[in-house]
């Protein structure tokens, strides 16, 4: 139906044809959405088969020498409070935290338990580590000493981390070996991860089961940490591709999956935009 002119004589628009490329707009967005989402659940069950189709070889834990000093804390510990670990755990926590003995730094483990662990980080980074502890359990205050602070509170509780936040402004390591359960490691990670010190870590243990719902979610803080939507051409060689740098990772450089075991670290200081260099002079005709 064609609609009558308007008072100065020009045609009218249909507002059903303004209704119908909107939604033609929206479709396409949405068909975008569909196709982006298929492919990343695809990319994902490919992934996983390809992991269940590894085929097993021949192995040995035994060690020649370890001069892992964690470990050799824990193997030591025949009697006192308790340590409770995943042997493969003391190689990624020296990996991670090596560069921190010996220095003054401010250290959070969730999950108190029995106190023992309190014991190992203490040997480990040395009389000038300050170290704070986080349990839901009232009785592991008692582990608490001139060097140790303890915190009794519920980590999936946010406004506990606003708390806990006022009364310690300074954090360089964050382990968590709390409640293990996802909202909790969740809740824990976002309200302490911008917390942190920069070139500080946050190490999340215990992650167990395939499909773990907090190792999903790490997954998608990872895909962010690709983002590479800004990036752009230049003429100069010495920055031939120049991204600038999201928020996000202008503060987090790195982050890790190992066996039942998420690492983050923050970068030193904040890197405005990640850069591709072009040296030499010889190219392919199509990488020119």
């Amino acid at each position: 139906m064609k609609l009558p002119p308007s008072r100065d004589g020009s045609e009218r628009e249909d507002p059903t044809t303004r209704m119908g490329l909107a939604v033609n707009s929206q479709s396409k967005y949405f068909e975008s959405v569909l196709s982006s989402s298929l492919q990343i659940i695809n990319c994902i069950g490919r992934g996983f088969t390809y992991n269940r189709n590894w085929t097993a070889s021949a192995h040995s834990q035994e060690r020649a020498s370890d001069p892992n000093p964690l470990r050799a804390f824990f193997n030591a510990r025949k009697q006192g409070r308790g340590i409770w670990k995943w042997d493969h755990y003391f190689d990624i926590y020296d990996r991670h935290f090596r560069g921190f003995r010996g220095r003054e730094v401010h250290v959070l483990e969730i999950g108190v338990y029995s106190g023992g662990s309190l014991d190992m980080w203490r040997d480990y980074f040395g009389p000038s580590a300050r170290l704070y502890g986080v349990d839901i359990a009232p009785a592991c205050k008692s582990y608490e000493s001139e060097a140790v602070k303890i915190f009794i509170g519920d980590q999936s509780d946010r406004s506990f981390w606003q708390r806990f936040r006022a009364q310690v402004p300074t954090l360089d390591i964050v382990i968590d070996d709390g409640g293990h359960h996802p909202e909790q490691q969740i809740a824990t990670f976002e309200e302490l991860l911008p917390h942190l010190q920069p070139g500080g870590v946050f190490l999340c243990e215990d992650v167990h089961g395939v499909f773990n719902p907090f190792a999903s979610y790490m997954h998608g803080v990872t895909h962010k940490l690709n983002d590479f939507e800004q990036a752009r051409d230049s003429t100069e060689d010495a920055r031939r591709i120049a991204c600038p740098t999201t928020p996000f990772q202008a503060a987090v450089g790195s982050i890790h999956f190992y066996p039942f075991v998420t690492v983050v670290e923050r970068n030193g200081v904040p890197i405005a935009e990640l850069i591709a260099p072009k040296h030499g002079t010889e190219w392919q005709p199509h990488l020119k």
